[in-house]
């Protein structure tokens, strides 16, 4: 099963996004992150919903952040690109009426549950701003392009 990467690749933008102060157009974010503007600006359209991003029309128009690192949880961006199912596993239905498929299911489902309440309390824990410095801790030391601005040098401004 194909991995839901929604979560990563808008931490990936916004991160982007806090570290440069012109706007990013969809173009740019969809060769960034190997997709098509239209998948972006579907994306995005969830977090300027939240107040995380603003886009701007026009000629010179893109996107660029509208909060404030240290106000921006995981949990919220999480919630804000629509991320569907946290874990790939479940409970089994080949055999609905069969009482031990109902035992492992009713057992899953807990443990499920509680794992998924524990991550998002986590999440809700981690802002932007921990990534960042995380991110200037680790990495801002290379000056390699790929890890400080993942456009490429044609789509630069």
């Amino acid at each position: 099963m194909r991995q839901d990467n929604k979560l990563s690749r808008m931490l990936h933008v916004l991160l982007h996004m806090a570290r440069h102060e012109d706007v990013y157009t969809s173009e740019q974010i969809a060769h960034m992150l190997g997709t098509n503007s239209a998948v972006v600006r579907r994306t995005l359209a969830g977090l300027r919903e939240a107040g995380f991003v603003t886009s701007v029309k026009g000629h010179h128009g893109g996107w660029r952040i509208a909060a404030p690192l240290r106000d921006i949880s995981l949990l919220d961006i999480y919630r804000a690109v629509g991320v569907k199912q946290l874990f790939a596993i479940g409970g089994g239905d080949a055999h609905p009426e069969c009482a031990v498929e109902a035992a492992v299911n009713q057992a899953l489902g807990s443990v499920l549950d509680e794992a998924q309440q524990a991550l998002l309390a986590r999440f809700a824990e981690i802002s932007l701003q921990d990534l960042s410095e995380r991110f200037e801790r680790h990495f801002a030391g290379d000056n390699s392009t790929e890890i400080t601005d993942c456009r490429s040098a044609e789509t630069q401004k």
